[in-house]
């Protein structure tokens, strides 16, 4: 699914209406299949994906938690963040894209460096949640008890980034310890 300014970060949840005839075509399969998708954001600049040029290539994969089918055939769903993929070809294109995909794995951040960078991203999102951006109490409550930088850095900035372009280049990051600092960078400014 094309969409544009989204990214579907691992471990993050992604609510969805979904009410184009392709895209309700695609969720019906997608639900008889495996319950999972891809979510591509757009190029800057773009406003219909007309071409795989037209979207970025390195996209989150997720699985269908929760779907209310309507009577007039749209849905409303939520969507957990798997994994970042690459397309690297297409199998269909009508009605809706079907991509070959291949998992891009992270680069975990040498075990001596993962405890400071989770405590140095906590401190620093709990200073920038204190602005103008809320969590839910819940969601700051469960922030504390994850101790993997990766998983850490990927709920943040699927829930503070803004900037749509800096959401990509934290997105295409593998390297954990480069995601973590590049982060922190954007939430201190």
């Amino acid at each position: 699914m094309v969409l544009p300014e989204a990214h579907l970060f691992p471990n993050a949840l992604l609510p969805l209406y979904i009410f184009e005839r392709r895209y309700r075509e695609m969720l019906s399969w997608s639900l008889q299949q495996d319950r999972m998708f891809c979510i591509a954001p757009m190029k800057p600049g773009i406003s219909e994906a007309h071409t795989p040029d037209d979207f970025h290539h390195i996209v989150g994969l997720g699985l269908v938690r929760a779907c209310v089918g309507r009577d007039d055939g749209t849905s409303n769903l939520i969507l957990q963040g798997l994994a970042r993929m690459r397309i690297v070809g297409f199998l269909q294109d009508a009605p809706f894209r079907i991509a070959e995909l291949r998992e891009l794995a992270s680069t975990p951040a040498p075990p001596e460096e993962s405890e400071e960078l989770t405590a140095r991203l906590l401190a620093v999102s709990e200073s920038f949640l204190a602005g103008e951006t809320k969590l839910p109490a819940q969601l700051e409550r469960q922030l504390e008890q994850i101790n993997d930088p990766s998983v850490l850095a990927d709920v943040i900035a699927h829930a503070c980034v803004r900037d749509v372009e800096e959401r990509q280049a934290i997105f295409e990051e593998l390297d954990v310890a480069k995601r973590v600092t590049r982060l922190l960078t954007y939430l201190r400014a």
